[in-house]
């Protein structure tokens, strides 16, 4: 039976991407080298997240930077070897990215499926409502969030946590990267909503 990651990089106030650059900036070789240190797996992905990996992955850079550096390279460059699984009705088969599979069907159906009968482990990249459909179905075993040392509440986008039910969260792993990037993994369990 396979595993389910919910892998998040998050700023410390809850946000998953702004007008910075990669990792905020802020990322350093203790991350980085952690980062790519990490077990093989499927990613699984929506259709937004898809567009924006498969275009780094084609040579665009995101607005504001000229070019990746060697890290980042080595990151989109693994993925793009890496099998990945992206749910979507609006996008075309073959997509053009390696080692991607379409899934027009239920994507809750679709991983509960490939948690019976899969041995690799399975992980989320961005994809915040896939991850929040995935959670609430209690289908994620580890629950992952790398927070940088930043605060972005003028210029951060797509607050991860909006829409999502009551979790309690035991830790299972922790540490701190190049002193100020921290890592908190926890095993979730979903509350039953309460009345008020």
């Amino acid at each position: 039976m396979s595993e389910l990651l919910v892998d998040f990089i998050t700023t410390l106030d809850g946000y998953a991407s702004g007008p910075w650059p990669g990792w905020w900036g802020m990322e350093g070789p203790e991350y980085l080298g952690w980062a790519g240190g990490q077990a093989q797996a499927t990613y699984l992905m929506g259709a937004n997240t898809y567009r924006q990996m498969s275009g780094f992955a084609g040579g665009d850079v995101p607005a504001g930077v000229d070019e990746f550096r060697a890290e980042e390279e080595a990151s989109v460059d693994g993925l793009t070897q890496a099998s990945k699984v992206v749910f979507s009705s609006s996008l075309e088969d073959p997509l053009t990215w390696a080692n991607s599979t379409l899934v027009r069907g239920d994507a809750v159906e679709t991983v509960r499926a490939m948690k019976e009968n899969g041995a690799e482990p399975l992980s989320t990249i961005g994809s915040l409502s896939l991850c929040r459909s995935l959670l609430k179905a209690g289908l994620v075993d580890r629950f992952r969030v790398v927070m940088f040392p930043v605060i972005t509440g003028a210029t951060g986008a797509e607050r991860i946590y909006d829409g999502y039910p009551d979790v309690a969260l035991e830790m299972i792993d922790h540490r701190i990267f190049d002193d100020s990037i921290q890592l908190a993994e926890y095993r979730p369990t979903v509350l039953a909503a309460r009345g008020t």
